[in-house]
């Protein structure tokens, strides 16, 4: 089988892009411009690298025929307030998309909404509640899924899978900077011996999520048919007290969390995701509660801060 993963290099794009490597020998082709998105992130990828811009004509050719496409490439930065740009780029790279795969007749496409599209709405969050986007990046979300709704309308032999991501952590997301999960910056800030910085009084809660999880549900949603738009969560909010919690007992540390004020006017003081729909369409059943999926992650994370210290003491030497 051949597989399309645009947004491929980035965080999530280059999760699923190596587990369709490993998990079903595939033939993988990545897309990606790399202004996020890192080459570090495919060490070990065997397949086509295709450095392009979603927009840019002339790609479709230079991937071809694929069975599938998982579409990652979007700004995720919810920071970002470039209206017009956020939506050419979120909006009109998905529509370039749905048009490579309606001349290449693909017959499935997985992509990337979120659950910004619900804003502030009520908990728990379900698909077929009416968006309520508090931010540019949560309405290019939600218009996605509409262009989606309407494509799958017409082209009725193609399996559509819009998976609406809550708060994903996990291996892969340091090049995102500062726009990383609140895991990673937390412990950045432990590593380093100080106080995690969180909102007053971390009350705040999240449906955290897993890439692991993450990744299974892209996966899954190869076996779906028709159109969907599904919640991909844990289905279990935790307050970002835990959070510190988690980090601390992971890293087998001690630091109170230093509170500070909300510098954001739009805040979404909670995300709680139904996975009803999840369940039925695709299987989904959340692995990784956060306990477990934060202890997992820092395992990662302290290889990969000893593999750079080999590294730069074996550089120390050659000089």
């Amino acid at each position: 089988m051949k597989y399309l993963v645009t947004g491929g290099a980035g965080f999530v794009g280059s999760n699923i892009a190596l587990a369709l490597e490993r998990e079903r020998k595939a033939e993988v082709t990545v897309l990606d411009d790399f202004s996020s998105g890192n080459f570090k992130n495919l060490q070990g990828f065997q397949g086509n690298v295709i450095g392009e811009d979603i927009l840019a004509p002339g790609w479709f050719d230079k991937v071809g025929k694929v069975d599938a496409v998982f579409h990652e490439a979007a700004i995720t930065d919810t920071t970002v307030t470039d209206q017009k740009k956020m939506m050419q780029v979120n909006v009109e790279g998905f529509k370039a998309v749905l048009a490579f795969a309606a001349q290449y007749e693909v017959k499935t496409v997985v992509y990337a909404s979120s659950a910004g599209v619900y804003g502030n709405g009520q908990c728990p969050m379900k698909e077929e509640q009416t968006p309520e986007p508090e931010n540019v990046y949560g309405f290019s979300k939600a218009i996605m899924d509409k262009a989606a709704r309407d494509f799958a309308a017409v082209h009725t032999d193609m399996a559509l899978t819009g998976l609406r991501y809550f708060n994903v952590y996990g291996p892969g997301e340091a090049y995102k900077g500062k726009v990383a999960s609140m895991m990673y910056q937390l412990y950045l800030q432990m590593k380093a011996g100080r106080r995690p910085r969180i909102f007053k009084f971390g009350e705040q809660a999240r449906d955290f999520v897993y890439i692991k999880d993450v990744v299974r549900a892209n996966l899954n949603a190869l076996d779906a048919s028709g159109f969907g738009v599904c919640n991909v969560a844990s289905g279990h909010p935790e307050n970002f007290n835990k959070v510190v919690d988690c980090l601390n007992k992971a890293m087998v540390s001690d630091l109170a969390p230093e509170y500070i004020e909300n510098p954001y006017a739009f805040y979404q003081n909670k995300t709680h995701a139904d996975l009803r729909r999840a369940k039925a369409r695709l299987n989904y059943r959340p692995e990784w509660n956060l306990e477990d999926g934060i202890a997992d992650y820092v395992k990662e994370l302290e290889k990969l801060d000893s593999k750079r210290k080999i590294e730069k003491a074996t550089e120390g030497q050659r000089k």
